[in-house]
């Protein structure tokens, strides 16, 4: 097929029949319900469970920094996009037997904070939250593969906000749900609960269809060479170096606008809760408000910014939720102004995690899109750490500016640092996927030729696997070449 006739084509629509039909969104559900369970285990319930247990105060903001692994999580990641799992990998595939592995690891490692009391073994229930943070974020990477491999750019929207339910399911399950056991039943039952349900992801694992072995097998067809040998410095190095060569100058503006796209909530997100007492509102009022049906808009907003880019396209979301996702933050503006009606509260939450998670949902499939096959785990690490470090680095001083301007002018100001965002994603939002279809034409398959040009449709990802509603089953590899998730 040639490329001027894939441009010329009608582009695929999705409809919910595709959705309800593809397995590939209730995997990804499962998967993300075990990615975000371990995250409040080794955080916010971690420190409760500490400060009932009578910790010295300072101790439990020194635990905090256990959690480090989740912003470093990129240094590590080339491991495993380059390494196999011995035996595990030649049954399952590289991302399943990693899945597998890190979760295993992850219950494992729950199980010695069940049995580690702070009184007496305070030392060893630091390494077991310290080994969880490790391994969970470890399986995050993995997840992120697994997800960009499964799908083109034209599911990515949807798959990311079904993932972003499950995890938030998961938060809702080890924050009330383990604060509910550990009342009732103690510590111990809480985390070995908790090490139970990460059973949910070892079952979405083995049922997960092995993406990276159909890529595997076809690039072992195209190559008339022996098999290269991985080594630790090309394992890191090299997806960098696919990135600046693909992306060219422009990479570096990319990497700006990374960056920056989710910098607002991130300094205003330290803000908030101040921002509530101060206003005058009660802990039942921030607690149901904030804590429960904040959730559910968010979830909402997730699932709105997954169907915009089905609907429009991923760069015109990418460009509203710039806009959304900064000015959001004007609601708090106004919620400082007035009293502690809840109303207001549930106004000013609604619009701003409503605005975020859509947001959110746009620079997730954004970095999706930028990834290479083979790559994604790496690059995609690397994107998530670097749109994630720079505004928690910067809400340090966040209270330093309230204390100097006031809660109204510092929520105008996290707004304001939207425009340039805006400015970014209009002048290069779209040059990933240019890049990526120009490299790809340019370095296409004499035998496959229609690969290239499905990548000028989808960006740096083909369509991915047919969809349920379009009137045919494939009996074998499709476009793409990647088996039909319900051939497995």
């Amino acid at each position: 097929m040639a490329q001027s006739d894939v441009r010329d084509a009608p582009s695929r629509r999705l409809r919910l029949k595709d959705i309800v039909e593809d397995p590939r969104i209730l995997l990804m559900l499962a998967l993300g319900f075990s990615s975000g369970l371990p995250l409040l285990l080794v955080l916010g319930t971690f420190s409760t469970r500490l400060a009932y247990s009578d910790v010295d105060i300072k101790s439990i903001g020194l635990f905090s920094y256990l959690a480090l692994p989740y912003a470093l999580k990129f240094l590590w990641a080339p491991l495993i996009d380059r390494f196999d799992i011995p035996v595990l990998s030649d049954v399952l595939g590289r991302r399943r037997a990693w899945m597998i592995v890190t979760q295993c690891a992850v219950a494992v490692a729950l199980t010695l904070m069940a049995f580690s009391e702070p009184g007496t073994s305070l030392a060893l229930l630091g390494l077991g939250a310290f080994l969880v943070a490790i391994c969970a974020a470890t399986q995050d990477v993995v997840i992120d593969g697994w997800r960009i491999d499964a799908a083109g750019t034209d599911l990515q929207g949807v798959m990311a906000a079904t993932s972003n339910l499950g995890y938030r399911l998961a938060l809702m399950s080890a924050g009330a749900g383990a604060l509910f056991i550990a009342s009732a039943y103690g510590w111990t039952a809480a985390y070995l609960s908790m090490a139970a349900l990460m059973g949910v992801g070892m079952i979405a694992a083995l049922f997960a269809p092995a993406y990276d072995r159909a890529a595997d097998s076809r690039q072992a067809g195209r190559s008339a060479g022996p098999k290269p040998i991985w080594t630790l410095r090309g394992a890191i190095f090299e997806p960098l170096a696919e990135l600046h060569t693909r992306l060219g100058r422009s990479l570096w503006a990319i990497l700006i606008l990374v960056a920056l796209y989710r910098m607002p909530d991130f300094i205003s997100g330290v803000m908030a809760s101040p921002l509530y007492k101060t206003v005058g509102f009660s802990l039942v009022d921030i607690g149901f408000v904030s804590k429960l049906y904040g959730i559910w808009v968010g979830i909402a907003g997730a699932f709105v910014g997954g169907w915009a880019m089905t609907r429009f396209g991923l760069f015109p979301t990418l460009v509203v939720g710039a806009f959304l996702g900064a000015a959001s933050n004007l609601s708090f503006s106004w919620l400082s102004f007035g009293g502690p009606e809840v109303w207001r509260l549930t106004a000013a939450i609604s619009i701003d995690n409503f605005c975020g998670s859509f947001a959110g949902m746009a620079l997730i499939a954004y970095m999706s899109s930028l990834t290479a096959p083979g790559l994604a785990a790496t690059q995609y690490a690397l994107f998530s750490s670097l749109y994630a470090l720079p505004g928690k680095f910067v809400a340090g001083t966040s209270g330093y500016i309230v204390a100097a301007f006031g809660y109204p002018v510092f929520f105008a100001l996290t707004a304001a640092v939207g425009i340039p965002v805006v400015i970014l994603c209009i002048f290069v939002g779209r040059s990933g996927e240019r890049n990526a279809a120009a490299t790809e034409a340019a370095t296409a398959d004499p035998i496959h030729p229609e690969a290239a040009a499905g990548d000028e449709i989808g960006g740096n990802h083909p369509l991915g696997p047919e969809l349920a509603s379009t009137g045919k089953q494939p009996t074998g590899p499709n476009q793409t070449g990647r088996p039909h998730p319900a051939h497995g």
